[in-house]
């Protein structure tokens, strides 16, 4: 799905009305409705909640004012703040805003910084505060009530950190957030979730403040996907299930295991073996027919009796226990890369000269599919463009920020900085797709394709997330069609974050570890096919 621009958005909306006769009234309806479900699904069965909704005077207010009406009807009894005269209500804004008095509900004018410190106290011990005050209109900085609510709510919450309010959730787009991506003017506040309709917007994907937004949700409002297509003039693409519609997902009865690929894994070294285990697991894991894991000869014991469902291959070593040069020159791996589909390279290699040398002679030599990780990345530090030196036509490399800044010759700062621009950078000067890693991983192409994912979350942050990530990678390359190939790691890194997503639904994700996500990664696909197949 294309993320948009604020004006983009608009036009969406307008000819929604205009094409397909659902009216700003209804689509404002449906967009508080998916916000009261948003937070229904939070409370599970507790209906006793204490919410506070904090509604502008536009129609973000307007969506905060629908949502409250759905959450009275479920039993819990909102309490609804109005920043704003509420004779300045006008459009459907206000039409919602007649519904909600004329319930006989409680509604709280919160119209100037003294009444927001006489509100602040009851709303500061709430469990959930729902931010309907600015949308994706805001021009210039937050003023007044409203600045001094953001910037109250940040601190009570330390930026969405604290335990509580046990739910910060916005409303379309975090008050003070630029839609664009443009660098915010004044108070932002950085909430825990935020439901946006119809797609993402740019800003809310790539921006330096997206960490601001929190779990993204897109919710459907009644805007045909076509119209996004339509409509969406940038390139970069939000990562969601029916991007994969088209992909064969579902294997025929009659498969065999001959159908889905050979991956070779070369990786681990004394001290890393888990790194090589981990990556050929994960293989495995992600449909792969055949996985071979060759590994240095002093490892090669842990690694093969770790998984019986992989082969394994013993590699000559250095003195110091990693893949020694001589296995290229000595035609070791040419004689073991013999059958397999895609190899996968570079998680706990190590950094000794010898064995990063073997890296690149490997990778400018073999005529395979190449994903390249970790200590293979990093023989590759300030020689990037030693990387189209190649026969292969595919090498897809999974740098995290700092691999990538090494790789570029720059500082992990520049490369946070603007990560789309240090992937796109990347993947034309070198021919090569790029993962660029981290939160909302971007992955983009030789030809300037950009895809930006959203699914994961904080447990990702630990060894051995990126080692499975690249053995999942290889595995679905290993799979399907060369002309797919940049949906394909779209389609690994959208699983690879959603299986950490169910990993933790019951544990705090500073407990997840990589092995947990090999577990995972079936019920992703699972959810994920059923995701499709409901929006059939």
């Amino acid at each position: 799905m294309k993320a948009l621009t604020a004006a983009e958005m608009r036009e969406v909306d307008r000819l929604t009305t205009e094409r397909f006769g659902i009216s700003q009234l209804q689509l404002m309806e449906n967009a508080g409705k998916c916000v009261a479900d948003a937070i229904l699904r939070h409370f599970g069965e507790e209906r006793s909640q204490r919410v506070a909704i904090l509604c502008g005077k536009g129609n973000n207010g307007g969506d905060g004012l629908v949502a409250a009406k759905y959450l009275l009807s479920a039993g819990v009894n909102p309490q609804v703040y109005l920043f704003a005269d509420p004779a300045a209500i006008t459009g459907e804004a206000a039409q919602n805003l007649k519904r909600w008095r004329e319930s006989g509900s409680t509604l709280s004018v919160v119209d100037s910084e003294a009444k927001w410190e006489k509100a602040w106290p009851a709303i500061a011990n709430g469990q959930v505060i729902v931010d309907a005050l600015l949308g994706t209109g805001l021009r210039g900085a937050a003023s007044g009530s409203i600045a001094q609510a953001i910037e109250d709510i940040n601190r009570v919450s330390h930026n969405a950190t604290a335990p509580r309010p046990g739910l910060i959730i916005a409303v379309d787009t975090p008050s003070g957030f630029p839609s664009d991506g443009e660098a915010a003017q004044g108070a932002m506040l950085r909430v825990h979730k935020t439901v946006t309709f119809t797609a993402p917007k740019i800003g809310q994907l790539v921006s330096r403040d997206a960490a601001a937004v929190g779990q993204l949700q897109v919710g459907e409002i009644g805007s045909p996907a076509a119209l996004v297509e339509e409509v969406g003039q940038g390139h970069v693409r939000w990562v969601e299930p029916q991007e994969f519609a088209g992909l064969p997902l579902v294997r025929e009865v009659d498969s065999n295991k001959g159908r889905f690929g050979h991956v070779l894994v070369i990786a681990g070294s004394p001290g890393k073996s888990g790194a090589a285990i981990l990556a050929g697991r994960m293989a495995l894991r992600g449909g792969a027919g055949l996985v071979t894991v060759a590994t240095p000869s002093i490892a090669w014991p842990m690694v093969a009796s770790a998984q019986p469902e992989y082969m394994t291959e013993s590699l000559e070593a250095t003195a110091g226990g990693n893949v020694a040069l001589r296995n290229i020159t000595g035609n070791r791996i040419s004689h073991i890369e013999k059958g397999k589909t895609v190899l996968a390279v570079g998680p706990g290699l190590g950094t000794e000269p010898e064995t990063q040398e073997f890296i690149r002679t490997l990778v400018k030599q073999t005529t395979l599919p190449v994903v390249l990780d970790a200590d293979g990345l990093n023989a590759f530090a300030g020689r990037g463009d030693g990387m189209r030196e190649r026969k292969t036509e595919f090498l897809a490399i999974t740098p995290h920020p700092g691999e990538m800044a090494r790789i570029l010759g720059r500082s992990t700062h520049e490369v946070q900085d603007d990560r789309v621009k240090a992937a796109t950078e990347a993947a034309r000067r070198w021919n090569t797709h790029v993962v660029l890693k981290g939160f909302h991983t971007v992955v983009a192409s030789p030809e300037g394709g950009l895809f930006v994912s959203t699914s994961g979350n904080a447990g990702l942050a630990k060894g051995g997330s990126g080692d499975v990530l690249m053995g999942l990678l290889a595995a679905l390359i290993a799979q399907f069609a060369v002309h797919e190939r940049h949906r394909v790691l779209a389609l690994g890194v959208y699983l690879h974050g959603l299986a950490a997503e169910i990993a933790t639904t019951q544990i705090d994700p500073a407990g997840l570890l990589a092995g947990d996500l090999t577990l995972a990664l079936a019920q992703a696909r699972w959810q994920m096919l059923q995701e499709i197949q409901r929006r059939g």
